[in-house]
């Protein structure tokens, strides 16, 4: 059986206006209203299986969403090591050579925490669990992440190398439409 999956980037957070890592933020009253609002305008089938990161922002997207959720540790956002909470910012003066690093080399991880290419590899053996996910009558799956979580799930996809990683850009709320079939998982533009 085919399966389509919808991943849902949570809404913005206070952390991501200042260009901080994230560090477990919830969403602000503007975050919510943005995902209260989202709601109308995404089209969730009825019958999705839905599951959430762990993270307070994706979980509060989710339920801002109406969505009943089961959380999937494998859904959590990138590691960020020592580099969590902290300001892009203050590490360019701080860590310079760390930051070009890591955004260059997808096998970096100066924070400590997870690379690219570590995160491409976890998202991707989850992706390639979910064929097996029961619903009633189709195999629909909406799922509330991180944008580097939906990055690692596109470029796993497309089969690309991990360093195409920063050149994909993933808004709040934004969603992306993967679909497995016997060929493998696509890339779809996403249904409204």
């Amino acid at each position: 059986m085919d399966t389509r999956l919808l991943l849902i980037s949570h809404a913005s957070t206070a952390a991501m206006r200042a260009a901080r890592f994230p560090a477990d933020d919830p969403l602000d009253a503007r975050g919510l209203a943005e995902a209260g609002a989202a709601r109308a305008r995404l089209s969730i089938p009825d019958d999705a299986a839905a599951f959430v990161s762990p993270a307070v922002c994706a979980r509060e997207t989710a339920s801002a969403l109406g969505l009943v959720a089961t959380v999937h540790e494998e859904l959590a956002d990138m590691d960020y090591g020592r580099w969590h909470g902290r300001r892009l910012a203050d590490l360019a003066v701080e860590a310079p050579q760390d930051l070009a690093a890591w955004t260059h080399d997808p096998d970096a991880a100066a924070h400590g925490g997870e690379s690219f290419t570590r995160l491409v590899k976890r998202i991707g053996q989850w992706l390639d669990t979910l064929s097996g996910v029961p619903t009633r009558t189709t195999q629909n799956i909406v799922a509330a992440t991180h944008a580097p979580v939906i990055r690692a799930a596109i470029v796993h996809a497309l089969g690309a190398l991990p360093a195409v990683f920063p050149r994909i850009e993933i808004a709040p709320l934004s969603v992306v439409e993967l679909r497995r079939s016997q060929r493998g998982w696509t890339w779809w533009p996403a249904s409204r």
